[in-house]
């Protein structure tokens, strides 16, 4: 790959467009764009990890979005200045890669379901062990990619809410700049790929549109018989973005609600530190008199020097990475005592925050909403001619295409829905469609 081709302006459904001058560049427009629009705003009430707060906040996925945006700002910045001095006067748009990569991060959980992970968990178990199984067979008559459904992913999900043209709106979607989607995908290759590489980065619905992607960035493809792409080089500094923030940020909510001590909290952040640094951080700390000040001190200090480091290992493979050799992510090289230090933030993360009580009960409560609200919009999609379903079509907006043409659109109508609600929402629509909620009369 080559940065001349890799950065560009243009804008997807608005190509013709792409030479027109405005005092923003396109790239913060992107940003701009994503920050006032109704799904990112829907992201305030979509758990994260814990519960949406009660007494004491913790993050959602919007604050964590806005976190990843402002470490991906400064990673792509970081990067940014040494390329120009690697590459001087190659290309105009490497000062705009901190944009490019602060854009991407908003965007990067857009496409996830309510109630963490557990929601994307129901959608798969649903057309893999659920009722929607039955439909199988007619999804592939049709010629739909059923991996679609049975291994759902929320990234993918984010690339066909960014680009695909609902019904009333504008072509080209979100009509974001190349450069900006592709730096979204995390994972370019389709559901039938997942086999090798775990996770996928685009649906059949759009597989058409990061082809196109590609070919304008010139990305390669990985492999020929597959749409596997090799990964856009800003793809690694969003994802580093993203687990610099959610470990840190997990550790400091988990201390905010008593599920890790006082002690083992500190612990584990000036782990990060060594030699003068560490005894700098320590009389500094010792300063502070509030003890949450005092993690939140340690906690910018630790994504700083994160940050730093992800930086450096990007630019040490920079190569690697335009010829698609680098494996992995950039926070598996990240040197010691950084690499031991993370290590024992995942492992507390795992072992007492992802199986928290509190944690388990959300994902109990949204796996059963939503195995419920899925089963019944499929249905009424599915079987339109009976009274209750056509009562149940008009709860869902006209942007979305009920009355697809295929088996494969019309799940991919209800799951365009279902994915965009807040929890919130989807507890009030389950509770109203149960009959546990009735309004006034």
């Amino acid at each position: 790959m080559d940065w001349t081709r890799l950065l560009s302006g243009k804008r997807l459904g608005m190509e013709e467009y792409s030479e027109r001058k405005h005092r923003r560049t396109d790239f913060q427009r992107d940003y701009d764009r994503l920050i006032f629009s109704s799904p990112f705003r829907r992201l305030q009430n979509k758990t994260q990890v814990f519960p949406l707060p009660g007494s004491i906040f913790v993050h959602n996925r919007l604050t964590h979005s806005l976190e990843v945006s402002c470490v991906g700002r400064s990673l792509g910045n970081n990067v940014a200045k040494s390329l120009m001095a690697k590459y001087p006067g190659e290309n105009v748009y490497f000062p705009e890669i901190g944009s490019i990569v602060s854009a991407a991060c908003l965007a990067h959980d857009m496409g996830n379901p309510p109630f963490g992970h557990s929601g994307e968990r129901a959608i798969s178990a649903y057309f893999s062990e659920g009722n929607g199984k039955l439909l199988e067979s007619k999804v592939r008559e049709e010629g739909g990619r059923w991996e679609d459904f049975i291994h759902f992913e929320g990234n993918a999900n984010a690339m066909r809410l960014l680009t695909h043209q609902f019904v009333g709106r504008r072509k080209g979607g979100f009509a974001l700049t190349y450069c900006t989607l592709a730096s979204v995908v995390k994972y370019p290759y389709p559901s039938v790929a997942l086999e090798k590489n775990g996770k996928f980065g685009f649906f059949q619905s759009e597989e058409k549109t990061y082809r196109q992607i590609a070919a304008e960035l010139d990305i390669p493809a990985h492999e020929a018989e597959a749409p596997c792409y090799i990964r856009y080089p800003l793809v690694y500094l969003v994802e580093a973005a993203d687990d610099i923030c959610y470990q840190i940020m997990d550790i400091e909510d988990a201390h905010k609600l008593r599920i890790v001590t006082d002690e083992e909290t500190i612990g584990l952040l000036l782990n990060f530190f060594e030699g003068d640094r560490l005894k700098h951080v320590t009389e500094v700390m010792r300063t502070v008199d509030d003890f949450n000040e005092r993690v939140a001190y340690l906690r910018s200090g630790v994504i700083g020097l994160l940050v730093d480091e992800c930086s450096r290992v990007f630019l040490k493979n920079e190569e690697r990475i335009l010829a698609g050799a680098f494996t992995g992510t950039l926070m598996k090289e990240i040197g010691e005592p950084l690499r031991k230090a993370y290590a024992a933030c995942s492992e507390v993360a795992y072992t007492k925050i992802y199986k928290a009580k509190e944690v388990l009960d959300v994902e109990l409560a949204g796996y059963h909403i939503f195995s419920y609200l899925i089963n019944s919009l499929t249905e009424a999609v599915i079987h339109p001619g009976s009274a209750y379903s056509k009562l149940l079509l008009q709860r869902i907006p006209e942007q979305y295409d009920t009355k697809a043409p295929s088996t494969y659109g019309k799940i991919q109508c209800v799951l365009d829905y279902i994915s965009g609600m807040t929890d919130v929402y989807a507890l009030d629509l389950y509770r109203k469609i149960t009959g546990m909620s009735l309004p006034d009369v």
